[in-house]
């Protein structure tokens, strides 16, 4: 089993930020590791509530506590998210409406007796002042308190190296007021994958950095969890409609290697074999090779020619797959067992200045 840092091999270490829209990301999750599922706690975002949504949660795997965000549906369409028979965990913002709010608690008792609180770095730009309003207000009308809410703040898009510059000093600012309340946990989550992919080359990988992971190291010594995106874009507009290009994008050591691949004619299984055995003879492959996660598995198979090539769904899915070991085999290094817990601080006395 991949150990928790800082001794907490009960409670979940990363927090990624996935998609309900992109079928592959449920799907990577339907195949986890029962060995890392207490260590995952995916946050789903939901734009459209159908029944092939609910089943696909009804078929994770046990022990998985995923938090659901339906931010994006309108307030009448309040999703009754007891219903669904499975274990979740409401995702609550700052503006929410009463109504919502009210049925967030419900959500919240029902199975895990908390919640997820997320503040959006760049929307939610109130001072600390507003800010504490604005979490005691989800605490009047959900019954929850602090010590049931775990605190999300997303930095959203984080792309380049501007980027970090200006998301460090905003995040520490609205970490610095998350001090003041007993938060039963604190993450911080970014997105470093460039919305479209369409203008790099294809047929030779292309490295990207992890700028989402850069910004993290960063935070080290604020003791704060970690969050991305996956290997999606923070921007939940963005994506490349027109792009049927076989893609995989497979994370690696502080970047990611993009596979775009459109060599060997127009059969897609024979494209999708040789962008395979590109990548398992690529230096980034793991050493332990298809054991490391079931998406591994899948594109050696594809390698060896041993199935089709798929859908732009199972490339997502695999690529998925991969990312998720990655980052939670590398979160249980040795290194990562030193950084120190989170731990609320009382409030200081003078008041700062408004995070932004």
């Amino acid at each position: 089993m991949v150990p928790a840092h800082g001794g907490r091999a009960a409670e979940p270490v990363y927090r990624p930020i996935l998609a309900s829209r992109r079928r592959g990301e449920l799907e990577a999750l339907h195949h986890l590791d029962p060995a890392v599922t207490p260590l995952l706690a995916p946050i789903v975002e939901i734009d459209t509530l159908d029944r092939s949504t609910m089943d696909a949660f009804r078929r994770l795997p046990a022990g998985l506590l995923p938090a659901v965000d339906v931010a994006a549906l309108p307030d009448a369409a309040d999703p009754d998210i007891v219903r669904w028979g499975v274990p979740l965990m409401p995702v609550i913002g700052l503006t929410e409406s009463d109504r919502r709010l009210a049925a967030h608690g419900t959500a919240a008792r029902a199975y895990a007796g908390r919640a997820l609180v997320r503040l959006r770095a760049a929307r939610d730009r109130a001072g600390p002042d507003a800010s504490t309003t604005a979490v005691e207000r989800i605490w009047r009308f959900t019954a929850l308190a602090p010590e049931e809410c775990d605190l999300l703040v997303d930095a959203g898009d984080v792309c380049c190296p501007a980027d970090v510059r200006v998301a460090e000093p905003r995040v520490r600012r609205l970490l610095g007021w998350a001090r003041r309340h007993a938060w039963r946990s604190v993450t911080v989550a970014a997105g470093g994958m460039p919305p479209t992919l369409s203008r790099l080359p294809s047929d030779e990988p292309v490295r990207l950095d992890r700028w989402d992971w850069q910004l993290w190291q960063r935070l080290s010594d604020t003791g704060v969890d970690y969050g991305d995106y996956g290997v999606g874009p923070a921007d939940a507009g963005s994506g490349d409609p027109g792009d049927r290009l076989p893609t995989v994008r497979y994370t690696a050591e502080g970047g990611w290697w993009v596979y775009r691949w459109s060599r060997r004619g127009g059969r897609g299984d024979d494209r999708f074999a040789d962008l395979c055995r590109a990548l398992v003879s690529a230096p980034h492959w793991p050493s332990t090779g298809a054991a490391f996660s079931w998406g591994d598995h899948e594109l050696l198979r594809r390698a060896r020619r041993g199935a089709g090539a798929g859908s732009a769904a199972n490339w997502t899915a695999w690529s998925t797959s991969h990312h998720l070991a990655h980052v939670l085999t590398t979160l249980s290094r040795p290194a990562g067992d030193t950084l120190p817990g989170w731990h609320p601080r009382p409030a200081p006395q003078q008041r700062g200045r408004p995070p932004r």
